[in-house]
């Protein structure tokens, strides 16, 4: 693509008219520029990509799209907001790949792993052809690649879009974070449809308020659009027992579909039972009543699995083929994660690593433990300090043997972490291991017949981050290993 054809999306407020090269690829990462690359320079929060724009020149960068001016020997596009600009580029240069694709998006503090997990898999086994953006990886087609963020930016969104078309991809499933809507790395996706599990206690640190929270989130709705399309209909499917859902529903013009447990919904269960095998429900949707029963645990779960039942019934999937798939599935890695080896003790890994996750997680385990309640649990640093303590005090409230321990301490102190935590519980009964793989250790050399150890916080995660360096370990791996060798 020509730049100048390129340029021409960003309208008139880039008045440029000089050279035009062809442009052969974008980039903002200089170390991936090639010949006739369009390089970005992004200011982010620890580096500033102008200072790198020589070196993709150098690299055979054919142009540079900046915020300042620069003495380069290849055309420099100066704009406002590089990082706006970039997300109207990429949809361009990608020819625009999400108006091409059935594009579900889902946010909330917890749930969205396994309810785009849900939802993939009620899709492909209708024979829909799928790719999934998520917090553990992305997959197109039967291929996974590593992803980052939960979320990518802008620029590896549209392309990995493209290349879910080149492999003939007709629905696309993806988790949005809160820090991808306010930062706009989803501007120039055209969802059709956008899923809202919960809203409780998490980054802090970055949104700074409950309110900023959520409105960021509000934005994946009111990004629906403002026009009705009767051959496209665009759907926002609401949690209606969380009191966020109320203003989600105005800042939307797309048609709203409810699911809830305890409140009136379009969507609803009823007379959930479980057990530790799993749980059974009533799904009622339009006075019809569909029995259920799920190998997934918790009232959670329950939720996840209606706003997957949601999802698909708007996108007219058959309510039995809906059910057949959700039955089939065991479980989604790191979520409420069995780690058997023949022990007598239950051993359970998942990734709740917010209060309300946490709370949700060990109240299920209350309900069918028969003995005592270990919990392994720590928190990040780097990230919202102000929900430490409310973690000690839940452990300590739920569980009969809680034990602090490092989550992924990052460039802080994970001593001054556990101070944090334990400045919620002073007066209750804990310990305190720093070292994760000895705290799990504990639990599971203490542990006796028919009791129950939950590790929390890092789920799926296969590292650790201490400092700046990056070690390999997985919570159901360390678990494994201790049980054997007890």
């Amino acid at each position: 693509m020509k730049l100048h054809d390129l340029l021409q999306h960003l309208h008139l407020l880039v008045p440029y008219q000089g050279d035009d090269p062809e442009i052969t690829s974008i980039d903002n990462d200089n170390r991936r520029v090639q010949k006739g690359s369009l390089f970005i320079c992004i200011k982010g929060f620890t580096v500033d990509g102008h200072d790198f724009a020589e070196t993709a020149v150098k690299n055979g960068a054919a142009a540079v799209l900046a915020e300042r001016a620069l003495p380069l020997s290849v055309p420099v596009i100066i704009v406002n907001d590089t990082i706006r600009a970039m997300a109207v580029l990429a949809d361009a240069f990608y020819q625009h790949p999400t108006k091409k694709l059935h594009l579900i998006g889902i946010t909330g503090t917890n749930g969205k792993t396994t309810t785009s997990h849900l939802i993939e898999k009620i899709f492909s086994d209708v024979n829909r052809s799928t790719g999934l953006i998520g917090t553990m990886y992305t997959k197109i087609g039967d291929q996974k690649f590593e992803t980052k963020n939960t979320t990518p930016e802008s620029l590896v969104l549209q392309k990995g879009f493209q290349q879910m078309l080149e492999a003939g991809v007709d629905t696309a499933i993806m988790e949005v974070s809160s820090h991808a809507l306010h930062m706009g790395r989803v501007h120039g996706c055209d969802y059709d449809i956008a899923v809202f599990t919960n809203l409780t206690q998490d980054h802090l640190d970055y949104h700074k308020t409950m309110e900023d929270y959520m409105h960021a989130k509000s934005l994946l709705f009111s990004q629906l659009g403002n026009t009705f399309d009767a051959n496209k209909p665009k759907f926002a499917i609401l949690n209606a027992d969380d009191s966020a859902s109320e203003m989600y529903r105005k800042s939307t013009a797309a048609h709203v579909v409810t699911y809830g447990i305890d409140h009136e919904a379009d969507i609803y269960a009823r007379n959930i039972q479980m057990t530790s095998a799993g749980t059974t429900f009533e799904i009622v949707v339009k006075e019809k009543v569909y029995p259920i029963s799920i190998k997934l645990i918790g009232k959670f779960s329950v939720y996840n699995v209606l706003a997957s039942i949601a999802t698909a019934l708007v996108s007219k999937i058959p309510m039995m083929d809906i059910i057949h798939s959700i039955e089939s599935v065991t479980g989604v890695d790191g979520r409420f994660e069995l780690v058997n080896t023949g022990q007598e003790f239950t051993v359970i890994v998942d990734y709740a690593h917010t209060p309300d996750s946490l709370e949700n997680v060990l109240k299920t385990i209350q309900s069918f433990a028969k003995k005592r309640i270990f919990v392994i649990v720590g928190c990040g640093g780097d990230r919202d300090k102000t929900k430490r303590p409310l973690m000690a005090e839940i452990a300590c409230r739920y569980a009969t043997d809680p034990i602090f321990t490092s989550d992924n301490p990052r460039s802080e102190d994970p001593l001054a972490i556990l101070i944090d935590m334990e400045a919620g519980v002073m007066g209750k009964s804990y310990i305190t291991i720093p070292d994760r793989k000895e705290a799990i250790s504990a639990a599971i050399n203490e542990a006796a017949a028919g009791d129950v150890i939950l590790i929390a916080g890092k789920g799926h995660e296969t590292y650790q981050i201490i400092g700046h360096n990056v070690y390999d370990f997985d919570d159901r791996v360390v678990a494994r290993e201790a049980i054997e060798e007890r």
